[in-house]
Formats: structure tokens, C-alpha cells, sequence
């Protein structure tokens, strides 16, 4: 386990990572703000240009990129732990495509964009109960049976988003496809994402030991006292529903959950304690740095910010994937 003052060194560093990348966020655009432009629009009331800029466009989907990245994160984190697989991801349990079939439903029915982040967050809570109510079955539940059962829904849902997107007329394509590829240019109020992050670590950190056995295996964590069945429920259901507010949030954003628990993991060592709120923080950095490249590459066309986080993770995966083989030999 890390000593106390290389975990605050480590966590010390990540928030000074994360602030760096929301200030440039904020600085950076199709109008570019210096330092001192950008203190004044955040700490001055006074009505300007850059202060619209700054608290009403940036500010929110800088916010809202860095809570999305968090659950994301936070999620593949407890995930890597239920499943007992340092390669799981949060989609792997079919939430993404439950949030996908009601979005696109949604889309489909012409609704405003709150009733998109409706219908969106009530599909990823239907394949959150769909999945555990069948992997549950006569009372056994096992990681396989958990992580088969989430294949066959999300493959399920991934037929449905075909379909609906087939028999949509041609003028939704744009926004249905903006949306499964990761979109945060309609993140105007983050707050709810932000609070439900929170609430999300506050719940998770105080089990931090639990998990720690639980990660050594069922068997040896029952052993120790550690209630299992609980705390596998209660992984499944806070991981899920971290999921689902993301994905209702910034639609389909992909490898933010699978690989920034496993690189603060080789970083960190396995300690929950640490591993949980350091990527956290690694996973919001990681994906308003995407979302900041995502609006400026190709300015003033703006990128689906799923696109940048598959064309980092890509290689990052195939270069976890190429250790570990090296590792295993």
C-alpha cells in the first residue's frame, strides 16, 4: 500500500491537473482568453463578451466534462473490482446501450433536450434492472454470470440503436450519431452530474476496505468478515448508476472507464483508498483535455468527443494489452 505522503503527493498532483485542464478549457477556443481575461470573467459580475464566453459556454461544459469523466472512471474503477478483471468497462453491463435505445427513442419523438437526458437515463435504468434481475436469477450470482448477462443486453441494445436508427429520417441522423459518439455542447447545467459524482465517492470511500478484500477474491473477503453479497449489490448499483448519469449526460463516451483505472492502477498500486478518488480525478482531466481538443482541432466544426477519447485509448489499450502478454510470459 502507498505510504500517506506518496498518496498526497499523488492526489495533490492529480487536482493540480485537473484545474490546469478546466482553466485551459476555459482559455481555449474560437475566441482564446488569456489568464488574467479569464479570472476577471469568473470573479468580475460585470457584463462582457468574455464573461458570457467564460460562465455561460465554457465554464458549464468544462464542469460537465470533468463530472462525466469522474463517474466514468469511478465507475470502470468499482467494476474492475466486482468483475475481478482489470480490463472491464462500465458498458460492458449494457448501460450505455439502455441509455442509447431511450435517447434515440427520444430523438426519434422530436423532444427537447431534457427529455432526450430523460428518456436516456430511464433506458440505462432499465438495462441496470434488466441485467441484475437476470444475472440474480434463483438467488446465485457470479462475476460471469453478471458479465455474460450485460453482453447479451447490451448486444441486445445495440440491435434496437440499429434499427431506430435505419427507420429514422434523414434530418436526425446528425444528432442521433453526435450523441452515440459523445457530445458535450448541451451540457448547460452541470450540477446535477457534479452532486451526483460526489454523492457517488462519498458513498464508495467508505467501503474502500471491503473492497480491498474483495478484490483478493469472494472467498477470502467472506472469510474476513466482509458481508460479499452486499457489497457486490452495492458496487453493482452506485458503478451503474454512475454509469447511467454520464451517459444521460455526454452521451457514448468510450475508454474513459476502462483505462484510467488501470493506468492509476499501475501508477498506485490496488489500494481502493487511493485508487478510487485518483481516478476520479484522472478520468474528468482526461476527458475535458479530449473534449478542449475535441472543439478546437477542426474549429470551428466541433468533434463527437467519443471520437478523441477512442483515438487516445485505442493505443493506450493495445499498449496495456502488449504488457501484460510481456508481463505473462
Amino acid at each position: 500500500m502507498p505510504t500517506r505522503r506518496r498518496a498526497l503527493f499523488i492526489l495533490v498532483t492529480l487536482t493540480g491537473l485537473a484545474l490546469v485542464s478546466i482553466m485551459a478549457a476555459l482559455m481555449v477556443g474560437s475566441i482564446s482568453l488569456a489568464p488574467n481575461v479569464v479570472y476577471s470573467a469568473l470573479f468580475n459580475s460585470a457584463d462582457s463578451i468574455a464573461g458570457d464566453v467564460v460562465r455561460n459556454l465554457r465554464l458549464p461544459r468544462a464542469l460537465a466534462g470533468f463530472a462525466c469523466g469522474g463517474l466514468l472512471a469511478l465507475a470502470g474503477a468499482l467494476l474492475q473490482v466486482l468483475l475481478r478483471n482489470p480490463l472491464a468497462d462500465p458498458y460492458v453491463l449494457g448501460i450505455s446501450g439502455g441509455a442509447g435505445v431511450g435517447a434515440m427513442l427520444a430523438i426519434l419523438a422530436g423532444l427537447s433536450a431534457f427529455g432526450i437526458n430523460g428518456f436516456a437515463f430511464l433506458g440505462a435504468l432499465g438495462a441496470m434492472l434488466i441485467v441484475f434481475g437476470l444475472a440474480h436469477g434463483d438467488g446465485s450470482w457470479t462475476q460471469t454470470r453478471l458479465l455474460l448477462t450485460g453482453v447479451i443486453v447490451a448486444a441486445g441494445c445495440g440491435a434496437v440503436v440499429a434499427l431506430i436508427l435505419s427507420l429514422a429520417p434523414e434530418h436526425k441522423l446528425h444528432g442521433m450519431l453526435f450523441w452515440l459518439m459523445g457530445d458535450l455542447s448541451q451540457s448547460n447545467d452541470p450540477g446535477l452530474t457534479l452532486a451526483t459524482l460526489a454523492l457517488a465517492l462519498l458513498v464508495a470511500l467508505p467501503f474502500t476496505r471491503e473492497l480491498n478484500l474483495l478484490a483478493r477474491g469472494a472467498d477470502t473477503a467472506q472469510t474476513l468478515g466482509v458481508a460479499v453479497g452486499r457489497l457486490r449489490l452495492g458496487v453493482y448499483v452506485v458503478a451503474s448508476l454512475a454509469t447511467a448519469a454520464a451517459v444521460t449526460q455526454a452521451g457514448s463516451i468510450g475508454f474513459i472507464g476502462l483505462i484510467v483505472p488501470h493506468l492509476v492502477r499501475l501508477a498506485t498500486g490496488n489500494d481502493q483508498r487511493l485508487l478510487l478518488p485518483a481516478s476520479v480525478l484522472a478520468g474528468g482531466s482526461l476527458l475535458v483535455i479530449a473534449d478542449t481538443l475535441a472543439r478546437t482541432i477542426v474549429a470551428p466544426q466541433q468533434l463527437p468527443v467519443g471520437v478523441l477519447t477512442a483515438l487516445i485509448g485505442v493505443p493506450v489499450f493495445l499498449f496495456l494489452l502488449t504488457r501484460d502478454a510481456q508481463a505473462g510470459r
